[in-house]
């Protein structure tokens, strides 16, 4: 559903639309009939081909493993792009678009909506003013997986369903044949196509603590998980990502929770937020001077363990130092549309630009080369090259015939 989201964001937001692209007739019905003056096609390439002189800017709402050729395409061609998160399907990826980003000067944002929001802006202000003080541990989980994983057997073949073009829809990936399974959400669970429940909600949830901290390339990551398989992702796991000193900044350990384990929700031990009952949240910093517990959709956090007066006094005397998108009368999805269409009439350039977007999703993808390998990986992020070679296939990977960055 997330095409019909943004698509319908950047209208809300002032866009024009003049094409659309879906490669499934079903699913893109809703969509044809919003904007009956767009054109329609199956394939970006053709369209972009095409109509490229008419199309400033793209929104790319794909599966996560056609997010990288889509936007390559359209950044080279000159045009702005919003791109769904997770940015990309594999590490080089993302350092790709990063890089593009840069060489071609278009405006960019990913589509993590709350980075948008108020909850998560002015938080990194306040930890960044030292509302807990120096940061070493930060915490955070999902209830995802919501779709199959742990799979050992591809579905059988099917035939397939009109109006859906599946060679299009497989696009990079390797070839499979139909099957019942893949399409329209499951595919998430599939290594082929998807990134599992840590590509799909980290993006969304340790954004925080990473822009916040200001964390950069990990130094290490290892992971416990259950289920993993050649072919799909784990129903749970604990990602450990481990981060040096940044300046003044001691180093941070950063576990990431997902999924169910032995038959209970897989969260952080209460103790880390002072027995802090954590349903209703998404992620615990723990500083020297106190712990916070946040949900990116609420302003209403919790600081445990320092004086209240303190925390008053810096949430009154620190100002805002990140711009805010004029939320009136849209919602904090709307206002991530907002803020890109803003970035392309020169009002400023949005803060999830791929210069910070691309490092993120780096980050939380190096998590998937740990659950993969079952090792831990030792990382050289300025080269992009694990200690592991068993790793590095899931760095970067080979495109069908005819696919290309």
């Amino acid at each position: 559903g997330k095409g019909r989201a943004d698509v319908t964001g950047a209208a809300k937001a002032g866009a024009d639309i003049v094409a659309l692209c879906d490669v499934d007739d079903d699913r893109g019905a809703a969509m044809f009939k919003a904007h009956p003056k767009a054109k329609r096609f199956k394939d970006f390439r053709v369209m972009l081909e095409k109509m490229g002189k008419s199309i400033d800017a793209c929104t790319i709402s794909t599966p996560d493993h056609t997010h990288a050729v889509a936007t390559s395409l359209a950044m080279r061609m000159g045009k702005h792009c919003y791109t769904q998160k997770p940015l990309t399907h594999n590490v080089y990826e993302a350092r790709h678009l990063t890089r593009l980003a840069k060489e071609t000067g278009v405006v960019t944002q990913m589509g993590n909506q709350a980075h948008a929001g108020e909850p998560i802006r002015r938080a990194v202000e306040l930890v960044r003013a030292g509302i807990i003080g120096n940061v070493t541990e930060a915490h955070i989980w999902t209830n995802r997986p919501i779709w199959p994983q742990g799979m050992k057997d591809r579905p059988a073949k099917a035939d397939i369903p009109n109006g859906l073009d599946w060679d299009r829809w497989l696009g990079p990936a390797p070839f499979r044949e139909y099957g019942k399974g893949y399409v329209p959400f499951a595919w998430r669970g599939w290594w082929d196509f998807g990134t599992g429940a840590l590509g799909d909600m980290a993006c969304h949830i340790m954004d925080m603590p990473y822009w916040a901290l200001e964390l950069g390339h990990p130094l290490s990551v290892e992971a416990e998980q259950g289920g993993n398989t050649e072919l799909a992702g784990p129903n749970w796991s604990v990602i450990k990502y481990q981060f040096p000193a940044r300046g003044p900044q001691p180093p941070v350990t950063l576990t990431w929770y997902d999924g169910r384990k032995n038959g209970q929700a897989n969260l952080p031990p209460r103790e880390v937020a002072g027995g802090q009952d954590l349903r209703g949240y998404e992620s615990v910093l723990v500083g020297d001077k106190g712990t916070m517990v946040f949900n990116r959709r609420s302003t209403k956090w919790k600081i445990i363990g320092r004086d209240g007066d303190e925390v008053r006094q810096i949430e009154e005397s620190t100002p805002q130092s990140l711009s805010r998108v004029e939320q009136e009368g849209i919602s904090t999805n709307d206002a991530n549309h907002v803020e890109w269409l803003d970035g392309i009439k020169g009002k400023g350039e949005p803060l999830s630009a791929f210069s910070l977007a691309g490092p993120l999703t780096e980050t939380v993808l190096l998590g998937n080369l740990s659950v993969r390998t079952g090792e831990k990986i030792d990382w050289d992020g300025p080269a992009m090259k694990p200690s592991l070679k068993a790793a590095e296939k899931y760095v970067r990977r080979k495109y069908r015939k005819g696919w290309s960055l």
